[in-house]
C-alpha cells in the first residue's frame, strides 16, 4: 500500500513540475526519476526493518516459551540467561559460565 502512496506522490510532484517549471522534459523526467529512487529505497528500508523486527520477536517469544534459541553458535535458554525487554538483549545469569555476556536478539535464529 505504500508503494502506491509513494507512486502518487511521485506523480503529482511531476504535474506540480510540469505546470509550474520551466525544465525540460529531460530534466522533469530525471528529478521525477530520482524521487521515486528515493521514495522506493524508503519502502524497501521499511520492508526489511519490519521482517528484522519480526524475526527477532519471534526469537523472544520462544525464548519466553522457556525454549532454547541458537544465537551466533550459542545456546541461549532462561536458565543461563535473562532478557532485557528495552534493547532485547540476552544478558548471562549470575553463578552461570556466561555471567555478564549481552546477545543481541537480532543477532539469534
Amino acid at each position: 500500500m505504500a508503494y502506491i502512496a509513494g507512486l502518487i506522490i511521485a506523480g503529482l510532484f511531476f504535474l506540480a513540475l510540469h505546470y509550474f517549471t520551466e525544465l525540460t522534459k529531460k530534466q522533469k523526467a530525471l528529478i521525477t526519476i530520482i524521487i521515486s529512487v528515493v521514495v522506493l529505497s524508503a519502502i524497501a528500508f521499511n520492508i526489511y526493518s519490519s521482517s528484522q523486527r519480526e524475526k527477532m520477536l519471534t526469537v523472544v517469544m520462544k525464548f519466553n516459551q522457556n525454549k532454547t534459541v541458537k544465537c551466533n553458535g550459542i545456546d541461549v535458554d532462561n536458565k543461563n540467561y535473562t532478557i532485557s525487554i528495552g534493547t532485547y538483549t540476552f544478558i548471562g545469569k549470575e553463578n552461570t559460565p556466561n555471567y555478564g555476556q549481552m546477545i543481541s536478539a537480532s543477532s539469534c535464529e
